[in-house]
């Protein structure tokens, strides 16, 4: 039997042309299912990025907006002045005192609490039995979910100089009580002892969870090899956790220099009205604070945060070139 080699060209042509048919008032199901995803997306999507844009984006560029006016609250009246606002910022000696304080703050709570909270968390994955290794883990995080009101407000109790439990303890140890709250020296200090009590327990879950990826075959092997626990510690442990401590030393670079809560309501009243003895304990927060609702100048309050927010992302941004270079990615 012999096939006409003519016909095939007209065989496959014809194949073809069927393939390419399209009914002209007829979508593809695959457009209406994607159509109708994108749809669905934007629907879930739809009340976030409207609370956002509520309570966020719009309130932050109305901020940058008043810092460059003269904007009162109960003034309906709105002056252009420009880099005004910033000038008078600069040349008050209170403002690069908070900035100063601020400085301070993060300078100390950074390498304390990745010390602390590394720390703690080795002890936790070495020494806890795994029966028992949630009911520690959830003993470090407890006070990170606590009112940060509420547990300052013991905390202002704890360093009483009278009937305070830290100067009870120093006494029992024979060493001098301190005047905590009540003195320029110790009011900051006493404020950073409560930061980390309350936010220590959340970095040791961060770590925690840093070390749960760390391969414990590379550990077993430097081991068997004769490396000492600080030598594993150091080439083996510690490069693969620096991920995890960039991002704690980042959170923690935020959250000092936006700290407020408990430096009001440990240094208020009367140890200073909200700033500590003679201003000790005034950061950048605290004086936009006060500036705003307690001077009633919003325009000056919205350029020091606009100038704490630039702080931030400076500091954000020579951590990240920071960390192209010493943080290892596997």
């Amino acid at each position: 039997m012999t096939i006409d080699a003519t016909a095939a060209p007209a065989l496959g042509s014809h194949r073809g042309a069927g393939r390419g048919l399209r009914h002209p008032g007829r979508r593809r199901p695959g457009v209406l299912r994607r159509l109708k995803d994108h749809a669905v997306a934007y629907g879930l999507l739809f009340p976030a990025v409207a609370v956002f844009t509520v309570f966020f984006y719009v309130p932050a560029a109305y901020l940058v907006y008043i810092s460059f006016f003269h904007w009162g609250v109960l003034s309906s009246a709105t002056t252009f002045v420009g880099l005004e606002n910033f000038r008078r910022l600069f040349a008050q000696p209170l403002f690069l005192h908070s900035l100063w304080t601020s400085a301070y703050y993060t300078l100390v709570m950074i390498p304390a609490t990745v010390l602390l909270a590394l720390g703690i968390a080795l002890v936790l994955r070495e020494a806890v039995t795994a029966r028992r290794g949630g009911i520690w883990r959830s003993a470090v995080f407890l006070p990170h979910v606590t009112p940060v009101v509420a547990t300052s407000i013991i905390w202002v109790w704890i360093f009483n100089p009278q009937f305070g439990l830290a100067n009870f303890v120093l006494t029992s140890l024979h060493l001098p009580s301190v005047g905590w709250l009540g003195t320029t020296h110790w009011a900051l200090p006493a404020v950073m002892i409560d930061t980390l009590w309350h936010s220590l327990g959340l970095y040791v879950i961060i770590f925690l969870a840093g070390l749960a990826n760390v391969p414990r075959e590379l550990v077993e092997v430097a081991q068997l090899d004769g490396a000492k626990r600080r030598r594993v510690f150091r080439r083996i442990i510690w490069p693969l956790l620096s991920p995890t401590t960039f991002f704690v030393v980042i959170l923690a670079t935020v959250n000092s220099w936006q700290a407020f809560s408990q430096i009001y309501t440990m240094t208020g009243g009367p140890h200073g009205g909200a700033g500590g003895p003679a201003f000790s304990t005034t950061t950048d927060a605290l004086l936009v604070y006060q500036t705003a609702f307690v001077y009633d100048h919003f325009s000056l309050a919205a350029a020091m945060a606009l100038v704490l927010f630039v702080i931030i992302l400076l500091l954000t941004l020579v951590q990240k070139w920071i960390s192209n270079r010493l943080v290892f990615y596997r």
